[in-house]
């Protein structure tokens, strides 16, 4: 079937963080599924209503009455990984939260597509003890998906969702690449035409890295983006502070771009 109103509901991996910049803007996998969405459909519109570092209950209270009024055929929801990195962490908490929005959306009509997370152990070894919340809420958002008839990406089950390159250098947001796999995986759980399971497929062989290079990859990573996160959290303060979402409204999508 095709789309006419597609509303993306989430954080800052749905607003698109990384794949373009502050200055041009950010496109993400939600904009490039609209694009697919929007080719030979001129009555196509699509509302983004992410805002970066929202935790699920704040993307349920927030997004999910906003996303209702605009009555939309197609939803995504993409939420999580704020909380599942933060102190206190309540899989079974969360995915409630998950599940109020899976049920609110499917029970309006909508087509809803929800999504597992990869293993965070794999894309930043310095955090592989969260691999057990990522595994406790996987579980979780499968079962609520399998109750309200959502649509499901399981992303988990496939390495080259943990590929380095699939990712950008923080390691919580996806590299342009990544956000094309994420779209693409989108179109094919929605059976787009033109779409296939290819999103999956591993990238070319990488030679190994040497452990020393690895090592100070590690510290790298923690002295730009560990430590800064952390200091946030400390002083109680969000990426998403004084945000507005970047598409508030339906509106028209320029189709099929690169």
């Amino acid at each position: 079937m095709g789309y006419l109103r597609y509303v993306a509901v989430g954080d800052s991996q749905t607003e698109g963080l990384n794949d373009g910049d502050e200055t041009a803007g950010y496109r993400g996998w939600a904009d490039r599924l609209a694009e697919m969405l929007a080719v030979g459909e001129p009555e196509f519109r699509y509302a983004n209503l992410a805002i970066r570092g929202r935790v699920a209950a704040r993307v349920r209270a927030e997004q999910t009455e906003a996303a209702l009024a605009m009555e939309p055929d197609l939803v995504t929801v993409m939420a999580g990984m704020n909380d599942l990195i933060r102190p206190g962490f309540d899989a079974r908490a969360v995915a409630a939260e998950l599940e109020a929005m899976l049920a609110a959306f499917t029970a309006s009509g909508a087509r809803v597509v929800t999504f597992t997370y990869p293993d965070v152990g794999q894309i930043a070894p310095l955090v592989r003890r969260l691999r057990p919340r990522v595994l406790a809420l996987n579980d979780h958002v499968r079962d609520a998906a399998h109750r309200h008839g959502a649509l499901l990406v399981d992303t988990f089950p496939h390495q080259v969702t943990t590929d380095p390159r699939l990712w950008s250098p923080d390691r919580l947001h996806a590299a342009p690449l990544g956000h094309a796999r994420i779209a693409a995986a989108v179109a094919h759980t929605l059976g787009l035409p033109g779409s296939d399971p290819t999103w999956s497929d591993p990238l070319p062989f990488l030679p190994p890295t040497p452990s020393w290079r690895r090592a100070r990859a590690e510290l790298t990573w923690a002295a730009s983006f560990l430590g800064p996160w952390a200091v946030r959290r400390v002083r109680g303060r969000s990426s998403g502070d004084g945000r507005a979402p970047k598409r508030p409204a339906l509106s028209p999508v320029l189709a099929d771009l690169p």
